[in-house]
């Protein structure tokens, strides 16, 4: 163990903290998480501790998403430009526009969105979980914000309307259809898993679309010994960490996420001895966008 991730683990005892880690975080972030995992189930986790710190080591609506949902503690980001340029295309203002134009249309709003996009929708959702969700509102139209690939998918799978946002993941869409027919070249017995903000000549091509959660219990349920996977190459790690008898390939190289590579330990121990930086919601907002995660919840368990 490093003199680094010795002191982070000091002060996150001295600190009462907790450190959570996205999939797709550095491998070497990833080896100190006291838990890994999506956006959301990583925040589920943090009401569940008695931490009375949270550092969020992903991007800011995650850590925004951490606050919505544990008020009474400190959160912090390790680096505050990690932001997220898929939650970042659409905003409250122009959201209310949409709204106007479809006055009986609920939206739903992937988690992938700002505190103050959460708080103008009537129900989020993950990617697990947004065609349960959607085919349990009792609306035949539906706005879906803000991921359009996303929204494909979902449209795919449902006969309600789904009106899409034009907002994408700039990672996902680095994922080329071509790049999933290589790789299957190079690797005729591996299983294709990808993400459903893949784009959908690549969904097409698919053994199993799936969240990182949902890609990280099939790994190890799966009999296949070989897996492309189609998502952001953070997730490779945990993957064939968690199973060192099956391969690993990444559908694309070219699918990273620099916003999510931004934090690293010096920033993490940086957090914890600074105590920087602190995310917050205002209270309004974040007792509105509460309730559209708490409608989500009320919903369907997340996988």
């Amino acid at each position: 163990m490093s003199k680094l991730v010795e002191d982070i683990l000091r002060l996150k005892k001295e600190r009462k903290a907790v450190i959570l880690v996205h999939n797709y975080q550095p491998p070497e972030v990833q080896d100190i998480a006291d838990y890994l995992g999506d956006s959301l189930g990583l925040s589920q986790k943090a009401t569940q501790t008695d931490a009375e710190v949270i550092v969020f080591c992903g991007v800011h609506f995650m850590a925004e998403t951490a606050y919505i949902l544990c008020p009474d503690k400190t959160v912090l980001i390790p680096d505050v430009a990690a932001g997220c340029p898929m939650a970042d295309m659409i905003d409250a203002e122009r959201l209310r526009f949409l709204k106007e134009e479809h006055p009986d249309a609920p939206v739903v709003a992937y988690v992938n969105t700002t505190a103050e996009v959460k708080a103008e929708s009537d129900i989020c959702c993950t990617s697990a979980n947004a065609v349960k969700i959607i085919d349990s509102l009792d609306a035949n139209k539906i706005i879906f914000i803000p991921d359009k690939y996303l929204g494909y998918y979902v449209a795919s799978k449902t006969d309600k309307e789904i009106i899409l946002w034009e907002g994408y993941c700039p990672v996902h869409i680095k994922i080329l259809a071509d790049d999933i027919l290589k790789a299957k070249k190079q690797h005729p017995e591996a299983e294709i898993v990808v993400h459903p903000e893949c784009t959908p000549d690549v969904i097409a091509l698919a053994d199993k679309v799936l969240s990182t959660t949902g890609m990280c219990n099939h790994a190890k349920e799966t009999k296949s010994k070989e897996i492309i996977i189609g998502t952001e190459v953070g997730i490779i790690h945990r993957l064939r960490k968690e199973n060192p008898d099956k391969k690993f390939y990444a559908a694309s190289e070219l699918a990273v996420c620099p916003n999510m590579k931004l934090n690293n330990l010096e920033k993490v121990f940086w957090a914890l001895e600074d105590m920087k930086y602190k995310v917050r919601v205002q209270e309004k907002i974040r007792e509105k966008a509460r309730e559209a995660i708490d409608q989500m919840l009320r919903f369907s368990r997340i996988d």
